[in-house]
């Protein structure tokens, strides 16, 4: 099979997952009851969404560039910028919420060399945000469980806290990760790559600080996220306690890391599931959800509006003032 069938196969894969857990979702929904909803929505409420969600992409930039001057890795915030959005737009369309993570070291670092801090940056920033993911839906869940009165809530929390004690310890752990690492022995410049970046990782032992003071901020970004989405019920006109979404939007925001087309199904699944439990219908949970992905998509749009302009030869453009990095690392 060709290297090409096998992403055609993969994308298409996640195509239909997201199809069928979409349809599955819509064919429960009562759309005269929701449509109304959605009419009558609040649309100040819903700008002021929006403007908090793009606030959060700024907010979630520049944990990214404080791990990168961590790592003593330089570069201009304009290219490190542009790189982000495009990130955040090939997020749309690669399978899981983190593909554009991928997109956007690989394009930094052809941009401005050091590859393994880059990537490093890129997955410290990553765990930083699932810890901090975590931390919110805990402490929320510990003061809300009683006005939720959902006690399965606490599985996907307790599975998230052990995946992101269990992500942090290898990575972390040099037997640990050299351990695992084996596994690409059979490809010397995959697995040369891998310790590379990892020791960069392990550079932020010695920078305990700035690690803590990033966690603490990626709780911010989380409580800020929780309330996004708190105003975008408020202009739907219901009327759930804040502490849901606080617990709730750490859990769907995981789930939305499962393979599939921009999150799309599993969100939705996420949202109609845990907001059923405090009440709302699902033709309401499912429009909220879908609001939420359209601030993505605009968003995203940002971005493929910086790939198309930075296009050339079927690859992003390297900055001029690292040409030397670029025909290094080509």
């Amino acid at each position: 099979m060709t290297a090409k069938m096998k992403d055609f196969l993969s994308f298409a894969g996640r195509v239909v997952v997201s199809a069928l857990l979409l349809v599955w979702l819509f064919s429960m929904v009562n759309w005269p009851d929701t449509w109304a909803a959605v009419r009558q929505a609040d649309i100040f409420l819903l700008v002021a969404a929006f403007l908090l969600h793009l606030l959060l992409q700024f907010m979630v930039l520049v944990r990214w560039v404080l791990f990168m001057r961590a790592l003593s890795f330089q570069a201009p915030l304009s290219q490190v910028t542009r790189f982000f959005f495009i990130g955040l737009f090939s997020n749309l369309f690669l399978p899981t919420s983190i593909g554009g993570d991928l997109v956007k070291a690989y394009g930094l670092s052809r941009g401005a060399g050091q590859k393994p801090k880059v990537y490093a940056s890129v997955v410290l920033d990553r765990l930083s945000g699932f810890g901090g993911l975590v931390i919110v839906a805990l402490v929320a869940y510990c003061f809300g469980s009683e006005i939720i009165d959902a006690p399965s809530v606490i599985v996907p929390i307790a599975v998230l806290t052990l995946l992101s004690l269990a992500i942090g310890g290898m990575l972390f752990n040099s037997v640990v990760y050299s351990f695992f690492c084996r596994v690409f022995l059979k490809w010397p410049r995959a697995h040369k790559a891998l310790m590379d970046m990892h020791a960069d990782v392990l550079l932020m032992r010695g920078r305990k600080r700035t690690a803590l003071g990033c966690v603490l901020y990626s709780c911010g970004i989380q409580v800020l996220s929780a309330y996004m989405y708190y105003l975008i019920a408020l202009a739907l006109h219901q009327q759930a306690h804040p502490m849901s979404f606080l617990v709730f939007t750490p859990i769907v925001a995981a789930v939305s890391f499962l393979p599939s087309i921009g999150g799309l199904g599993f969100r939705e699944f996420g949202w109609v599931y845990l907001l059923g439990k405090v009440g709302m219908e699902q033709g309401i949970a499912v429009s909220l959800s879908l609001i939420g992905f359209l601030f993505v998509i605009i968003i995203g749009l940002i971005g493929g509006v910086m790939y198309v302009t930075s296009f050339s030869d079927r690859r992003v453009q390297c900055d001029p003032s690292h040409a030397d990095a670029c025909r290094a690392d080509a």
